[in-house]
């Protein structure tokens, strides 16, 4: 089981990687979930820096670090005071003395391009306000999964523009896979984010497309996929998302006009009666438990490639 040979140090962004890295990422990852537990990162020890709560991204890393012989330390958002207690720079300088890689999940993208520019060891994002790599490629490792490719197949996004749907419009266009999004007035994809998926979706033959009505993007999908239409941070804008995104509702009336075989996909925490009807993720068609699974996989390969 070799490990990927990547040309970056860090994994900030899906765009961190090029399009055939990527596709290596995966077939790296369903390789590592075969094979169980391993050494490869006897003696190394990943420092996983957390400004907002998790589940998923936490334990995932943890016992990611396990598996493959490693160690890892959680270090609180107290612990830490990331560029408040002490500079982003001078704690990347600091951990770099004593760790091998940095695992970080903060509320601003900088913070991980300050902590790559001043350490000396790989920086994984583990969520920023911009995107969440890590997920869409345990995303697309599910999708491999359940649908044996990823060329030419349509995602079809409900919801909210946010980090998720940054990184997945990215792999989708590098992929060749089809990605529509249908998000209210105001709420639509980063248009720096449109282009280069546009530009990544001109060589792989995909479509990057942005519309109003969940019913046209849910037509005919493979996979329908939503977050939460309030996330961390956004508390105090509960009540007008609420409003602003009523109509977009994954429930078996929008199932119906995807594909029969269409999967549910969603990255968790979800908000059952909200952006998924109630016992939509129950069904026959929801993939979620699955995609939760596939971070742990998913994580191994990257932690692999860069620390080992």
């Amino acid at each position: 089981m070799n490990k990927v040979s990547l040309k970056t140090r860090h994994f900030l962004s899906v765009n961190s990687v090029t399009p055939a890295e990527w596709q290596s990422l995966l077939d790296y990852a369903i390789a590592l979930k075969a094979g169980g537990w391993n050494t490869l990162l006897k003696n190394k020890i990943l420092a996983i820096m957390f400004e907002k709560p998790s589940l998923r991204t936490r334990v995932s890393f943890e016992v990611g670090m396990r598996q493959l012989g490693g160690q890892a330390i959680y270090l609180s958002p107290a612990e830490v005071g990331l560029g408040q207690r002490e500079s982003v720079a001078d704690v990347s300088r600091v951990l770099s003395r004593f760790i091998n890689g940095i695992a970080c999940r903060t509320f601003a993208q900088q913070n991980l391009t300050e902590l790559a520019k001043w350490g000396s060891v790989p920086v994984i994002n583990a969520l920023s306000d911009a995107e969440h790599p890590c997920q869409a490629l345990a995303d697309f490792l599910t999708i491999l999964e359940h649908k044996g490719k990823l060329q030419g197949l349509t995602l079809a996004y409900i919801g909210d523009g946010n980090n998720v749907a940054n990184s997945l419009a990215l792999a989708c266009g590098m992929t060749g896979m089809n990605f529509t999004i249908a998000s209210p007035a105001g709420y639509t994809l980063n248009e720096k984010y449109v282009k280069l998926a546009r530009k990544y979706a001109r060589a792989s033959g995909a479509k990057i497309t942005l519309v109003e009505d969940p019913r046209a993007a849910a037509a005919k999908a493979d996979i329908l996929y939503t977050d939460t239409w309030t996330s961390m941070g956004q508390e105090a804008e509960a009540k007008i998302r609420r409003q602003a995104f009523a109509g977009y509702q994954i429930n078996e009336k929008l199932l119906s006009l995807a594909k029969k075989d269409a999967i549910i996909m969603h990255c968790l925490p979800a908000h059952h009666g909200e952006e998924v009807a109630k016992g939509i993720l129950d069904s026959k068609n929801s993939v979620v438990f699955d995609q939760a699974e596939n971070r742990l996989h998913a994580q191994k390969a990257v932690l692999a490639s860069l620390l080992a």
